[in-house]
């Protein structure tokens, strides 16, 4: 009986340590593609652009030519659902001729859901254009013509803090469907919150540019939720 006892007790001493013992914390997927070597290997999916290798400092990167149309880059193997995604982004501060952002729940080269920004109308003492910062669109149904017609004010927004319209800025933007949080620079509220128009859970993703538009991009990390 005395043997016994001090087995179980012996089992249950150990048994109360192991369980108790913090278990290693689940890692969370991070995938940081490196844009310069896609370019360079050729392996980016691009469509209505070319891209090519871009250092700025300690940046590097790529950078989307200018061309009519909208133009996305796809990285490739990575299929997206929720997650953030983080990014620099460097537009230029020419009225129509820079729309930068990205692509995500994509299929092909024109269907996708989007969210841009229009580097022009950061610091414009136009009020109306000040409102038309940052876009989310859902291609090919719900252009920003047909959004901000029939739903106006709702998908586009202004971005606060208000980065340097020629300079680099900092993007991060949340996707847990169908919600999109859309932060910028150190900004603790987001710039643009809205629910996904498509019915797409899952897809590409990538670099977007817009009509008349090239871009600068580096730094890019996906963390998968």
């Amino acid at each position: 009986m005395n043997r016994r006892h001090v087995t179980v007790g012996a089992f249950i001493y150990v048994c109360g340590v192991l369980c108790s013992s913090p278990r290693p914390a689940a890692q969370t997927p991070t995938i940081q593609p490196d844009l310069a070597a896609l370019v360079a290997n050729k392996t980016l999916l691009v469509f209505n652009r070319t891209a090519s290798s871009l250092t700025d400092g300690s940046r590097k990167g790529i950078r989307m030519s200018e061309s009519e149309g909208d133009g996305v880059a796809y990285l490739p193997g990575i299929e997206f659902a929720d997650g953030t995604i983080e990014l620099d982004v460097r537009g230029k501060d020419v009225q129509q001729q820079s729309f930068v952002g990205v692509a995500f729940h994509g299929v092909d080269a024109t269907t996708y859901d989007a969210v841009y920004f229009r580097p022009f109308n950061f610091e414009t003492d136009d009020p109306a254009r000040r409102i038309r910062a940052v876009q989310y669109v859902s291609h090919p149904t719900y252009t920003w013509q047909k959004l901000r017609t029939e739903q106006p004010g709702q998908y586009e927004k202004p971005v606060n803090p208000v980065p340097d319209p020629n300079g680099w800025f900092h993007v991060r933007i949340v996707v847990a469907s169908p919600k999109v949080s859309v932060f910028v620079d150190e900004g603790k509220e987001p710039a643009l919150v809205v629910n996904q128009l498509s019915r797409r859970k899952k897809g590409l993703i990538g670099l977007w540019v817009g009509n008349t538009s090239g871009g600068d991009f580096a730094n890019f990390k996906i963390v998968e939720h």
